[in-house]
């Protein structure tokens, strides 16, 4: 028998990751604020989906936006421009955001917030890093993860990417104006994210089109309300 210490490094890192996930949670909850953490896939459509949801629930909540990217800030420029405070951050290669990098992420968006004369924002929105793996490895400390899938990425991606599926509470099919040119099956793909997770809200949408917002916004609107009031 080998005298050597194994330590599985992986599994402390997600350990040590939850417990400061719970934590920021917590802190979010007692400041009632409300955190939401948008997963997909590179080109799927998240800014322009949180753009269309932040446009629609900016009368009802102050809203701030973290873009997480390996490197660039066109995102967080668009956001910005759209008037909404949002921070860039870089995860350094990393293709994830976790819990500790929210809470630095969060301080920054209220800096951000306070340099336009505004109140940290009640409600924090994530545009996490851009692929449907390591995301869902990690806890953010969100109240509520969603995913969004696009048309063109094809009906089967949930069965392909299980974790994603499984951690979200939401799913946002986006791109349905595209469907025509695309060999994509609405009922199968429902059928697919339901498999990975029965209890998922599943909304078919197009940001382009503003189609399908509105019924997802009212639902992410009662998820933020219920969480506010503790």
């Amino acid at each position: 028998m080998s005298s050597v210490k194994i330590i599985e490094l992986k599994e402390s890192i997600l350990e040590d990751n939850d417990r400061d996930a719970d934590a920021l949670r917590a802190e979010m909850k007692a400041a009632r604020r409300f955190y939401l953490n948008i997963m997909s896939s590179p080109g799927s459509g998240k800014t322009s989906c949180i753009l269309r949801t932040a446009e629609k629930l900016k009368e009802r909540f102050s809203i701030g936006v973290m873009e997480a990217d390996i490197d660039a800030s066109v995102d967080a420029e668009t956001v910005a421009a759209a008037g909404f405070p949002a921070v860039q951050l870089h995860t350094g290669g990393m293709c994830h955001l976790d819990a500790d990098m929210s809470r630095q992420g969060i301080r920054a968006l209220d800096a951000a917030a306070a340099e336009l004369g505004l109140p940290a924002p009640e409600f924090v929105i994530l545009e996490n890093v851009g692929n449907l793996v390591c995301p869902a490895e990690f806890d953010t400390g969100a109240e509520l993860n969603a995913v969004i899938l696009s048309v063109p990425e094809g009906d089967d991606k949930p069965l392909k990417y299980p974790l994603m599926f499984e951690q979200c509470s939401a799913a946002l099919v986006n791109k349905i104006d595209a469907a025509p040119a695309f060999d994509f099956d609405f009922d199968k793909v429902k059928k697919n994210i339901l498999f990975r997770k029965p209890d998922c809200e599943v909304f078919f949408v197009s940001a382009k089109k503003d189609q399908g917002f509105d019924e997802w916004c009212e639902w992410l609107a009662a998820q933020a309300k219920r969480a506010l009031r503790g």
